[in-house]
Order: C-alpha cells, then sequence, then structure tokens
C-alpha cells in the first residue's frame, strides 16, 4: 500500500512540475535570445553590404529574384501547409532563378550578334540544370502526391531490388566518371600527374564500394575500412597538396594557388559524393548523382565568365540548389523521413555519438555538398594580384567573403524568422506536429551552414597560408 501511495505522489509532483514548465514563459530569456539572433543577423548582413558597397552597378532582373527568393520562404514560414509542402517552394524558386540565368544568357547573344563555345556550354549547363531538377523532384515528390502520379522510387521499389542495385551500381560509376572529366577538363595538361594519383587514390574506395553493393551484405569491417580511406585521403590531400604542388604554372607561369583550391574542393566534393553512396538508401544513389551533376553543372556555368555574374549570385546559386536537392532526395520537416537504420551502417558497437553524426551526415548530404563545392568555384585573383609580401587578411577577405558571409545571412535570416514564429504560433493546433520539428530542422541546418562554411574557410586559409609563405621564400632565395 505504501508503494503505490509513493508512485501516486511521484505522480502528482511529476503533473504539476511539468504543467508549471510548460506554462512558464521566460519573457527575458526569450528577449534576449532572439535580440542576439536578430543582432547577429544584422551585422552579417552589414558586412556583406560592406563588402558590396564599391559595386554601384545596375541590378539584372536574376540578381533582384535571388533576393527575394528568401524573402518569399519567409513569407511562406507563417502557414502550416507551406511549411508541410516547403519542398515545391524551393523547386520552384530554384527553377525560376535558372529560367532568369538562361533568359540573360539568351539576351546576352542576341545582344552581341554571334554565338561562340562558351555560350553554347552556358546554355547546355542550365538546361542540365533545369533537367536534373525536374527528375529530382519526381523522385521524391512528398507531401500530398497524386492517385496516377506514382513517385520514380515507388516504382523502381516495386520492380524490385535488382533494379535498384542496378542503379546503385551505375550511380557510383557515373559519378567518378563526372568528376574525373571535370578534373581533367579543369587541368588538361598542366597537372596530368596530379590527375593521376587523385584517380588513382580514390579508385580504392570506389572498389570497396562496388564490392559492398554487389555482395548486398553489411561487411562491417570493409564499411570501417571505406570509411578510414576516405578520411585519410581527404586530410592527406588537403594538408599535403599546398606544400607539393608546384608554385607557378608551368603554362601561364601564373600561382597555382586557384588550382590547388580547386583540387582540394573537388576531393572534398568526391569523398563527400562516394560517402553518400555507402550510407544513402540504395533508391536514393541515382538523386544522389543528379544532384552533383545539378552542381557541377553550376560550376561549370559560372565558370564560363561571359555574364560577368557577381559572386553572391553564384554562392547564393549554389546555396538553393542545395537546399532544393535536400528534399529531393525524400527529406521532409517531419522526424519520420529522417533514416535512421543508415545511421547504424558500419558500427560494430552502439555509439550514440558516432550513430548521430551518421544521421546528420545523410539527412544533410546536399546542403554540405553544395556548401564544399564552392572551393570549386573560387575567386583567387586577389592572390594572384598581390605584392611579393602578401597581405593575407586582404586576401582572404577577397576570397573567403561572399562564399562564407552569403550562407550565413541567409541561414540567418530563415533562424531569426523561424523562431519569431515558432513564438507566435505556440498555441497553434500543430505546434508539435509541423512548427516544432520544423524549427528542429532550422536548427540542424544552422549547424550544417557553420560546419560547411568553417571546412571552406580553414581549407581556402590554410591554402593562402602555405603558398604565401612559399612565395616569400621564392622571393627571397631568387632575389
Amino acid at each position: 500500500m505504501s508503494v503505490v501511495l509513493a508512485y501516486r505522489d511521484f505522480l502528482g509532483t511529476a503533473s504539476k512540475w511539468l504543467s508549471s514548465r510548460s506554462t512558464d514563459k521566460p519573457i527575458c530569456l526569450l528577449a534576449l535570445g532572439i535580440f542576439a539572433m536578430a543582432l547577429s543577423c544584422l551585422v552579417l548582413t552589414s558586412l556583406l553590404f560592406l563588402l558590396d558597397q564599391k559595386v554601384n552597378s545596375k541590378w539584372h532582373l536574376d540578381e533582384s529574384f535571388t533576393v527575394a527568393v528568401i524573402f518569399i520562404l519567409v513569407l511562406s514560414m507563417g502557414s502550416s501547409s507551406m511549411i508541410e509542402e516547403e519542398q515545391y517552394i524551393w523547386h520552384f524558386m530554384t527553377s525560376s532563378l535558372y529560367f532568369l540565368l538562361l533568359r540573360r544568357t539568351m539576351q546576352s547573344i542576341i545582344t552581341n550578334g554571334k554565338q561562340n563555345i562558351g555560350s553554347s556550354d552556358s546554355i547546355y549547363s542550365i538546361i542540365v540544370v533545369l533537367i536534373c531538377g525536374r527528375i529530382l523532384r519526381g523522385w521524391h515528390q512528398g507531401g500530398v502526391n497524386w492517385t496516377y502520379l506514382t513517385d520514380i522510387s515507388k516504382i523502381l521499389e516495386k520492380a524490385g531490388t535488382v533494379y535498384i542495385n542496378s542503379l546503385h551500381l551505375l550511380s557510383v560509376v557515373f559519378i567518378m566518371i563526372c568528376l574525373a572529366l571535370l578534373l581533367l577538363a579543369k587541368l588538361q595538361k598542366r597537372r596530368f600527374s596530379v590527375v593521376l594519383l587523385l584517380l588513382l587514390v580514390y579508385l580504392f574506395p570506389v572498389l570497396m564500394i562496388l564490392t559492398q553493393i554487389t555482395t548486398n551484405q553489411d561487411d562491417t569491417r570493409l564499411i570501417q575500412t571505406i570509411y578510414a580511406l576516405i578520411g585519410i585521403s581527404t586530410v592527406g590531400i588537403l594538408v599535403a597538396l599546398p606544400w607539393l604542388m608546384p608554385l607557378l604554372d608551368p603554362v601561364s607561369k601564373e600561382y597555382s594557388f586557384g588550382d590547388a583550391v580547386y583540387v582540394i574542393g573537388w576531393c572534398y566534393v568526391s569523398s563527400w559524393s562516394l560517402l553518400q553512396m555507402l550510407l544513402q538508401q540504395p533508391v536514393n544513389s541515382m538523386p544522389t548523382a543528379l544532384l552533383l551533376v545539378q552542381i557541377l553543372a553550376t560550376i561549370r556555368y559560372f565558370s564560363q565568365g561571359g555574364l560577368h555574374i557577381k559572386q553572391w549570385v553564384k554562392v547564393a546559386s549554389l546555396y538553393y540548389v542545395g537546399m532544393a536537392g535536400h528534399f529531393g532526395l525524400g527529406n521532409t520537416n517531419t522526424l519520420a523521413t529522417i533514416d535512421v537504420a543508415g545511421a547504424f551502417i558500419g558500427i560494430s558497437s552502439h555509439s550514440t555519438i558516432i550513430s548521430g553524426i551518421l544521421m546528420f551526415i545523410i539527412t544533410y548530404a546536399s546542403p554540405m555538398l553544395a556548401l564544399l563545392s564552392m572551393l570549386m568555384d573560387f575567386d583567387v585573383r586577389a592572390f594572384a594580384n598581390s605584392e611579393e609580401n602578401v597581405d593575407l587578411g586582404h586576401v582572404l577577405k577577397m576570397t573567403l567573403g561572399y562564399p562564407c558571409l552569403v550562407p550565413l545571412v541567409l541561414n540567418s535570416i530563415l533562424l531569426v524568422t523561424y523562431t519569431i514564429v515558432l513564438l507566435l504560433m505556440r498555441n497553434h493546433l500543430f505546434v508539435w506536429s509541423v512548427f516544432s520539428p520544423k524549427y528542429m530542422y532550422v536548427c540542424a541546418t544552422t549547424a550544417c551552414v557553420y560546419i560547411g562554411v568553417s571546412i571552406v574557410a580553414l581549407s581556402v586559409t590554410y591554402t593562402c597560408a602555405v603558398f604565401a609563405s612559399r612565395r616569400k621564400l621564392n622571393c627571397s632565395t631568387s632575389g
């Protein structure tokens, strides 16, 4: 009897405490938190405007729309239906932005009265981005689906695992072929030995992943070996490449800083893509490959340089592609779409931290891939135009300013806005089923952006410091 009474007292005390905590609204703490977020957003936005204050050129339609995208998304956050169908907003806005870029390209061709190889490549690149985006949208439609319009993933699941595994194998081979061709097209004959070495380094994890797919068994030791190879290769290339890369290009006699940053970005993208081939569900292998093609086609388009597209537009476009791809891989704003099973691939014993990291890697595959790919489209003119004694701060500001500030500003606007929306909607009927899970995704996206930006900043800073010291040493010895 005493046990029953003690348990009853415990339930009563716990109920009172939970009810008091659920109705507790620390106004001062909430106001302080929102003020800190708003202040951070204002500081980041001010830095971005200061970086662009010397540019007084007239804005084009695509540039105005790039800014309008984030505000349209902000306005949609007050509706639970819009949050549940956010994937359609990202797809429509990203597609509209690339249609505007296609329009600008066509206008440039008509104005100049001639079409060269660069303009043709630009048009083809945008068309590839649009086609891949439409296929991604149909792969995992999410939300309310039409009964006669089945998802591509559902069709493949009904067809059987043979077709899914075949697509999985094809996706791995397709990804490596695309990355190899892109590296060859960038470096060509100047760095053929570097290209060959990089392809040999990534050949071993590719063969292991293909073995893992064909056997269709979870070989823990093999998977852990793949993890180790990818990690060691990525870190080793980052550390060694700035020291091993020749200081001057043998053909153009320019500094190889741009090539070094590009190769490091290529290694990040390759490692991340191979890791997704191992962790993602087999039905998501082709969407991952299509997302990579979208990003590479975007980089190809921006690298043409004929339209003089501003750097912040390039970074924002990649960010939007990454967010649209996030939903294209089957993610939604509910916790039910998180791939929990994939978080235990290659783990011999239970570890909450490692499983959490793997779950984060699977869920935010697309935004992180977009952030890492920014190293492949870097403006390195500041280093080439610097004097013998390189002003490291100025060079880093000119090279890292937009790639770091633009994602931080866009994410900060969304974080501040949705924090306010969640507080206003705290008594809404769907606060626990719609608004709260969405806020968890917003916070996780913030962590993803900060991690990606930190990796980009540290990589460029390290590479720039190494090349600056080698350049100074070379000038002193030659002088």
